[in-house]
């Protein structure tokens, strides 16, 4: 599976890198494939690994503000392995068909 999530402090102020860097050092040390962009962080693994990835980068978050807000999405499909390259290069093979 995959699952792009966000996880956003509340009543931190308005500059939270910091505090979403926290939250990714998580999922980079997970060892899982994993790709942050400006928006979502997406991970890939199986459930119960993306879960617990996605619980303690939350928990690192929570730890530090006083308020949490996560939104999630989940693309689960078994037997599929290397979705975050092969989805993204199906993506840019339609795109050079087109140009």
């Amino acid at each position: 599976m995959i699952v792009a999530f966000s996880v956003t402090p509340l009543g931190v102020g308005e500059e939270v890198g910091e505090y979403v860097a926290d939250a990714v050092r998580v999922v980079r040390d997970s060892g899982l494939p994993y790709r942050t962009d400006a928006m979502f962080t997406s991970v890939e693994g199986d459930w119960d690994e993306v879960m617990d990835v996605v619980k303690r980068a939350v928990a690192a978050v929570e730890a530090r503000a006083p308020r949490v807000s996560v939104v999630m999405k989940a693309d689960i499909r078994p037997g599929v392995t290397d979705g975050l390259t092969k989805k993204a290069e199906t993506v840019q093979r339609y795109l050079t068909q087109g140009d």
